[in-house]
């Protein structure tokens, strides 16, 4: 039971574990349970880890080297690079010039405890840099045996093209779910037409359609969420009044709400690899569920149906934040 990434990349369990939230974005995160978590996918099968260099500026990429110290031939890594961070963990900008990218690589290799990384990806497309410059960099990294496979991260299908045809791109990363399904107008056809796979994040828009989200959920000024605008006054209220429409469904299936909407992206082809964010091994345990679930016609359409394309209320990011994204170019 495995996933190609791309027609040229690595073979890896249908489910991906993104390390993010047990670093940074999400709040405080239990160091013990992290690791835990980490090692009981692994256990499950679970072969890829994504990360950033700027997680927790650095702590993310050193958590995970903990994690499968003495294991690393059974995981495939993949890691972002390109955020710039401040001492108080504000962005301060992309940074993508080839020297800067090699930089990058050398401390994460370090912190990583590993000679190689399987997918290197920048995590934005810095406006300031052609992303061919940056694509030769990570060919030279190829070639040097530093890196097995190039990927990209929220892109848009024109910039897709102009990388892939430096150097051959195995996959996407990009957010995809239920309620975010920007990428099926003319970044997932050009992804197909080019042999490039999906690594979609966001599979639960950050716990909003997980079934575990409530009006009366705190988030503090370190959780992202608090300022996200799906999150907010009447975009949330609108939300989830949309994930009750899901629990109606996954009752009938006899599933959690989480699991429905994770079998959904499976579901969408198996050129597409979800990534789940859990933090805790319960968590993991009911994403892993999902990969169990059966999704008739009949029940593809009733989902459509209980969540139309386009029905969530508000952006998946703050307006600064989308500004910043190419992917939202087309």
């Amino acid at each position: 039971m495995t996933r190609t990434l791309g027609t040229h990349g690595p073979r890896v369990f249908p489910l991906g574990l993104g390390a993010m939230g047990m670093s940074d974005f999400y709040g405080q995160a239990d160091r013990t349970e992290s690791i835990a978590t980490i090692h009981a996918a692994m256990e499950a099968g679970v072969t890829l880890i994504d990360t950033g260099d700027f997680y927790g500026a650095g702590h993310n990429e050193m958590l995970i080297a903990e994690a499968i110290e003495g294991r690393r031939d059974q995981v495939v890594l993949s890691v972002k690079f390109g955020g710039l961070r401040d001492p108080a963990g504000g962005f301060i900008g992309i940074d993508n010039s080839p020297a800067h990218v090699k930089n990058y690589l050398a401390y994460t290799l370090r912190r990583l405890r590993t000679d190689h990384v399987d997918i290197y990806r920048p995590a934005r497309l810095d406006p300031k840099v052609p992303i061919e410059e940056t694509m030769g960099a990570l060919a030279e990294l190829v070639q040097a045996g530093y890196v097995r496979h190039i990927g990209l991260s929220e892109v848009s299908a024109a910039t897709v093209r102009r990388a892939h045809a430096v150097h051959p791109v195995v996959d996407l990363q990009i957010e995809y779910s239920l309620i975010s399904r920007g990428i099926e107008a003319s970044i997932l056809p050009t992804l197909r037409e080019l042999g490039i796979g999906v690594t979609a994040y966001g599979v639960l828009s950050r716990g909003l359609i997980s079934g575990h989200w409530s009006r009366q959920a705190a988030v503090g000024g370190h959780d992202f969420r608090a300022h996200s605008p799906r999150f907010q006054g009447g975009n949330l209220d609108h939300n989830l009044a949309l994930v009750e429409h899901l629990r109606v469904l996954a009752a009938d299936k006899g599933v959690t709400v989480a699991q429905l909407a994770i079998a959904w992206v499976l579901a969408q082809g198996d050129d597409i690899l979800p990534l789940v964010g859990a933090r805790t091994r319960p968590r993991l345990t009911e994403a892993l569920g999902a990969l169990d679930v059966v999704l008739t016609p009949e029940d593809l359409a009733a989902i459509e149906a209980a969540v139309p394309k386009d029905a969530a209320a508000g952006s998946r990011y703050a307006e600064v934040m989308m500004a910043m994204l190419d992917s939202e170019r087309g």
